[in-house]
């Protein structure tokens, strides 16, 4: 756990990033495309699209919905 949270911002930027990189992957070694798991979660393209990029900033709700479109434990994409 960081002790210098100085710059939270750009830590939780990195955050956001690196969990929807993480999104995108365990979703591909799946061999499933964004549309399956969007419209399983159920989200908008463009809200989906967002939380892979890490631009947006999910709710856990909208996290663990994924985590089930995906068919893998939430601490799968964020661990």
């Amino acid at each position: 756990m960081p002790t210098d949270l100085t710059d939270d911002d750009a830590w939780l930027r990195e955050e956001r990033v690196r969990i929807g990189r993480r999104i995108r992957e365990v979703r591909e070694e799946r061999g499933l495309t964004q549309q399956q798991v969007f419209l399983r979660a159920p989200l908008s393209r463009t809200y989906y699209q967002h939380v892979e990029n890490g631009t947006k900033n999910p709710k856990l709700e909208t996290l663990l919905r994924i985590a089930r479109a995906i068919g893998v434990p939430l601490s799968e994409l964020v661990g």
